[in-house]
C-alpha cells in the first residue's frame, strides 16, 4: 500500500477484507474498514468499477470512487474465468471479510455462494448488499440512490411545500455503507468470542424505510407530515429565517424554557411567551402560519450579527445556512489528503472519527488504486 508517512497501529490491522463491489454502498462500507487498518482486496472487471466513470473531479478520478476506494487494492478479475475464479477462493482461504453487492444470486451463479463460502471458512464474515433484499416481488429490481430515496418515502417527505426533490447526498447508499460497516464490526466482536462467522445481508430499501420510522409512525396515527422545506415538521419555531443583511439563521427551539428566553432575550418580545395560540409546541405547529410571519417581520429587523449575538447570548441552538463556499472555510471541517490514480493531491473531507489519544489516527496522505495496480502482486502473493 502507498503510504507517505508512518501510521500507528489501528484497530483492524491484520484482517484481510475481500470484496467484490461497484458503486458507493459497498465500497463506503469496506472503505471505513480501510480507514480502521483492514487490508481491502477490491475485485474488479477489467474495465473496473463502474463508479469510477461518474466524474473527474477528484484529481481526474470520479469524486465518489476517490472517497470510497482510496487505500484499497484493486485486482482485476473475471469470476467466470476458471483460473481467476480459483485465485480468488485462494485469496477467501485466508480472509476474514467477503463483501459483495452483485445482482441478487450473480455471486452464487459465479461459485461464490457466501454460505457455501462460510460453510468451508467458518471463521469467514461475508455481508451481501442488495437494492431490495430478497423477497421474489423486488429482489431483481434496480436500485441506485434517487430511486430509493423515492421508493422509499424519503423524497416524499423532503423539501419544500409542492415541489418533490432529491435530498442532495446520496444518502441510502452512504447509510447502507455505514450500517453495513456497524454489521461487520459487529460480527467480528462476535467472532472473538465464538470463533465463527456469520452471514449478513442489507438492503438499501431496508436501511431508507427504518430511517422513514417517525413520518411512518405519524402516518399510522392519521397525521402523515407534510413538506416543509426549512422547517421541522413537528417542532415549532425550528427553522430558517432571514435577517435585514439577507442571511438565513436556522433557529430551533426545543422545550418551553427555550421559547420564553427567544421571545424575551433575543426577540425582545415577551408577551409572544404567553399568547395562547403559541402556549405550547403543539399549539405553536397548529399556528406555524401565524408563528413564522410574526418571527420573520422581528427578525428581518435585525442583522445577522445581532441575531446571533442575541441567540449565542440567550444559549439558543443555531446554525448558518451554509454554501460549498461556506463549507469549505468551516471552523469545523478537518480534512485529508488523497492521492489520485493519476498522481494528484486532491483535499476530502477527513474521516469522522477521531481518535482522541492518538493511537489508530490515519495521517498519512493513501492511493487510489488504479485498475488492476496490485493484481500482479496479488497474483504472486497468492499463487
Amino acid at each position: 500500500m502507498d503510504e507517505t508517512e508512518h501510521t500507528s497501529r489501528r484497530p483492524l490491522d491484520g484482517l484481510l477484507v475481500v470484496a467484490v463491489e461497484q458503486a458507493v454502498a459497498a465500497p463506503l462500507a469496506t472503505a471505513r474498514l480501510a480507514d480502521a487498518g483492514a487490508r481491502v482486496i477490491k475485485i474488479e472487471r477489467a474495465d473496473g468499477d463502474f463508479a469510477r466513470g461518474y466524474d473527474t473531479a477528484a484529481g481526474g478520478d470520479s469524486s465518489y470512487f476517490a472517497w470510497a476506494n482510496h487505500g484499497k487494492e484493486s485486482l482485476a478479475a473475471d469470476l467466470k474465468d476458471p483460473g481467476d475464479a480459483a485465485l480468488v477462493h485462494r485469496i477467501l482461504a485466508s480472509a476474514d471479510v467477503f463483501v459483495q453487492n452483485l445482482a441478487p444470486g450473480a455471486a452464487a451463479r459465479a461459485g461464490f455462494d457466501p454460505a457455501e463460502l462460510r460453510a468451508a471458512h467458518p471463521r469467514l464474515i461475508t455481508c451481501d448488499i442488495s437494492g431490495y433484499g430478497d423477497d421474489d416481488a423486488v429482489r431483481d429490481k434496480k436500485a441506485y440512490d434517487l430511486l430509493v430515496q423515492a421508493e422509499s418515502g424519503l423524497v416524499a417527505v423532503s423539501g419544500p411545500p409542492g415541489e418533490l426533490g432529491r435530498i442532495g447526498v446520496s444518502v441510502c447508499d452512504i447509510g447502507t455503507g455505514v450500517t453495513a460497516h456497524a454489521a461487520i464490526l459487529e460480527a467480528l466482536v462476535e467472532r472473538s468470542i465464538t470463533g465463527r462467522g456469520r452471514g449478513l445481508a442489507v438492503s438499501l430499501f431496508d436501511v431508507a424505510a427504518e430511517w422513514m420510522t417517525v413520518p411512518f409512525a405519524h402516518h399510522a396515527a392519521g397525521t402523515p407530515p407534510t413538506r416543509v422545506g426549512l422547517r421541522h415538521p413537528s417542532i415549532a419555531p425550528y427553522g430558517a429565517f432571514e435577517t435585514s443583511d439577507g442571511h438565513l439563521t436556522l433557529i430551533s427551539i426545543q422545550n418551553e424554557r427555550e421559547w420564553v428566553r427567544l421571545c424575551g432575550d433575543v426577540l425582545e418580545r415577551s408577551e409572544l411567551a404567553t399568547d395562547p395560540r403559541f402556549g405550547d409546541n403543539d399549539r405553536r405547529v397548529d399556528a406555524r402560519a401565524a408563528l413564522d410571519a410574526t418571527l420573520a417581520e422581528i427578525i428581518g429587523r435585525l442583522d445577522r450579527p445581532t441575531f446571533q449575538a442575541r441567540l449565542s447570548a440567550a444559549s439558543i441552538a443555531f446554525g448558518n445556512v451554509s454554501s460549498l463556499d461556506d463549507l469549505a472555510t468551516h471552523a469545523a471541517l478537518r480534512r485529508r489528503s488523497v492521492r489520485s490514480s493519476h498522481g494528484e493531491i486532491v483535499s476530502l473531507p477527513a474521516h469522522p472519527v477521531r481518535h482522541v489519544d492518538g493511537l489508530g489516527t490515519v495521517e498519512a496522505t493513501r492511493s487510489v488504486p488504479a485498475i488492476d495496480a496490485q493484481g500482479a502482486a496479488i497474483r504472486a502473493e497468492f499463487s
